[in-house]
């Protein structure tokens, strides 16, 4: 008699992947740079659109053989069902799209007005901004899959989905620890990127929003608005200067760096977690409070 093979619990699925995610990602890499001449492809050097963009689709193939072989043969699912449904796709697309570029257009003009950040031109490339738009749609389609796609996932599998988010979203900060620039703040605003991105997933299963608002987030931020992208410079239509690098408008790390992008983020993850929540009628404990603070608060006002 065949015997019957036990399922592997969802974080140990987790830390199985590690180390062969390193080593795939490594080696797509290590090709890519090879491909481009560079001598060394984990270091900070500045590196041209053209050649960042080379690197990421050669990350997000190794991102991609790696989850599907353990996909295969680890889960025994499909690759699809990691949230690549086609259900309310423009739905789910569209939210994470326009978060993303009301977040950051609204950091950008209060930065300005603050007179943290001085705007000092336009610098139009039609080819490198379309070269960044593929690189960033690659760059979150690589993170949502390794992250949101395969990490929670899993993890969700083996503990409260909240506290699965959680686990995942420090994992995903420490993921981004070797950045240029990275701070406190920047570790905590990443944590909280985290948190957003994967309160869609926890309640539709889907990766569109996550992959579009992480888009969103990371093309506007840099390519259209200036900022440095977790610590990372690349080609920016807008060109500007600050006097001083300040909690507020975040250094050289770019606005994840920033105090206002901690409250920006943090407002989202409110928001959103009220619009999923209240279509399950279920609220998480933490954010029950805040519910009766603003119900309160509108009260006070219709009374008045």
């Amino acid at each position: 008699m065949e015997k019957v093979r036990k399922p592997i619990k969802g974080w140990v699925r987790v830390l199985l992947i590690i180390i062969p995610f390193l080593l795939f990602v490594g080696v797509f890499t290590m090709i890519g740079g090879m491909l481009l001449g560079l001598k060394r492809t984990g270091s900070h050097e500045a590196l041209t659109t053209f050649q960042s963009l080379v690197l990421e689709l050669f990350m997000l193939a190794g991102t991609f053989a790696v989850v599907a072989i353990f996909r295969r043969w680890i889960d025994r699912e499909s690759f699809k069902s990691l949230g690549f449904g086609m259900k309310n796709f423009r739905r789910e697309a569209e939210t994470g799209f326009w978060l993303g570029l009301a977040m950051i257009s609204a950091g950008f003009l209060l930065l300005v007005l603050l007179r943290e950040i001085n705007w000092t031109g336009i610098n139009p490339d039609a080819l490198s901004i379309f070269l960044s738009f593929i690189l960033f749609i690659a760059v979150g389609f690589t993170e949502e899959l390794l992250f949101r796609g395969y990490i929670l996932n899993n993890l969700m599998l083996s503990m409260n989905r909240w506290v699965a988010l959680l686990v995942s979203s420090v994992v995903f900060s420490l993921a981004h620890i070797g950045n240029a620039h990275f701070s406190v703040v920047g570790f905590t605003s990443i944590i909280l990127a985290g948190l957003l991105l994967g309160l869609p997933y926890i309640f539709t299963k889907s990766l569109w929003s996550p992959i579009a608002l992480h888009f969103s987030w990371n093309f506007f931020q840099g390519t259209i608005f200036g900022f440095s992208v977790s610590g990372n410079t690349e080609y920016a239509l807008v060109t500007q200067t600050r006097s001083a690098d300040t909690l507020l408008n975040g250094g050289a790390f770019g606005f994840e760096g920033s105090i206002l992008a901690v409250i920006f983020l943090s407002l989202a993850i409110v928001a959103l977690a009220i619009k999923y929540s209240r279509k399950e009628k279920r609220l998480p404990v933490v954010i029950q409070p805040v519910i009766q603070v603003i119900e309160m608060q509108t009260e006070t006002t219709e009374e008045s």
